[in-house]
């Protein structure tokens, strides 16, 4: 981390969560084959869901409804059109099972204790609901880290645009040139980019399929650890 500020830390850390800190698909999968199952239709599957998380939820529940083997499937217009039937239920499910069997990832709580003790001021961003956000954050105990925490409707925009990172750079006041963020995938990548501050991505979250070095981020690490020093 310090070889990108010239062997400093930086003064904020901006952190993705699913897919980053913390691995969400089991429960989100779960959710997305209960709201499937409850509307007649086939379950995803866990390996198909985590392909299709990081946009937020109303994205997820679009991808399942037009990724299917069905004759649903095969026609996004009537999938589509389904979509304000399934995102209540998704809603639902997800509120009941959502730390039901998420962890978080190996190397989490070492860097974020790490970073603390450094006295670096920490936000989290991510595309998540903020309710949601706020279960998970409870749950997991990681509140104490995070002073700004913005959820997927926190805003008028959400990752890919800059705004949630420009926002919290603001609430922080500290300028993109001070600022890292840390994530998985494209939207995490690309927001930080048009941001202007330097980005670390790691190698085992959810990014549709590709790999994170496509997007050109400042450095690509296999676990959050490696960023301590």
């Amino acid at each position: 981390m310090k070889s990108l500020f010239k062997g400093e830390l930086p003064q904020l850390v901006l952190f993705d969560l699913d897919g980053t800190l913390l691995d969400s698909v089991p429960d989100l999968a779960l959710a997305v084959d209960r709201m499937l199952t409850a509307m007649g239709m086939p379950e995803a599957g866990e390996d198909r869901v985590r392909n299709w998380v990081g946009n937020g939820a109303q994205m997820l529940v679009k991808r399942a409804l037009v990724g299917l083997d069905s004759p649903v499937g095969s026609e996004p217009e009537l999938a589509l059109a389904l979509f304000d039937r399934a995102f209540p239920l998704f809603l639902q499910h997800y509120s009941a099972c959502c730390s039901e069997k998420s962890k978080l990832y190996s190397g989490a709580i070492e860097l974020l204790t790490a970073l603390q003790s450094a006295q670096v001021e920490m936000g989290l961003i991510t595309n998540k609901p903020i309710s949601f956000t706020e279960t998970l954050m409870d749950d997991f105990g990681l509140n104490d880290y995070f002073p700004i925490i913005l959820g997927g409707d926190s805003l008028t925009e959400k990752k890919p645009h800059p705004l949630p990172l420009l926002y919290a750079m603001e609430k922080a006041g500290v300028g993109p040139e001070k600022t890292l963020m840390v994530g998985d995938s494209r939207s995490d990548i690309e927001a930080a980019q048009a941001a202007g501050c330097k980005v670390v991505a790691v190698t085992y979250g959810y990014n549709h399929g590709e790999p994170v070095a496509r997007y050109a981020p400042d450095l690509i690490v296999d676990n959050l650890a490696e960023l301590i020093n």
